[in-house]
């Protein structure tokens, strides 16, 4: 059974930073790309960053330089660095995993930023 957790969400003030965790189960997670995504309300789930089976990263040109998305095979574990956080980055955070054909997504991470 394949589970992915998140974790790490929450209120912060604008500028602030916050570290989001996505444990999996029950995949091979070396060999998963991961991604995070997000969704706002009212808003289409959007990619905010990815990352392959090796280092290679991509994100969404609205959080370059804020953003940081990192893996830790030893812990089955995604995790995405937020630093200067607007109000425009409030949504709920989803983490999805892609092995092959096949997409997994956790249950999502409430981030509200307050202006």
């Amino acid at each position: 059974q394949v589970k992915l957790v998140e974790s790490g969400g929450g209120l912060v003030q604008a500028g602030g930073s916050l570290r989001l965790s996505c444990e999996a189960s029950g995949i091979m997670f070396s060999v998963a790309a991961m991604a995070w995504y997000r969704q706002a309300p009212g808003k289409r789930r959007e990619m905010v960053a990815e990352i392959n089976s090796g280092t290679s990263t991509n994100y969404a040109d609205s959080v370059k330089g804020r953003f940081t998305i990192s893996r830790d095979d030893a812990k089955n574990t995604v995790y995405l660095r937020m630093n200067s956080l607007k109000p425009e980055d409030t949504a709920v955070y989803f983490c999805k995993a892609s092995i092959m054909v096949r997409e997994y997504w956790g249950q999502g991470t409430q981030v509200t930023v307050s202006s």
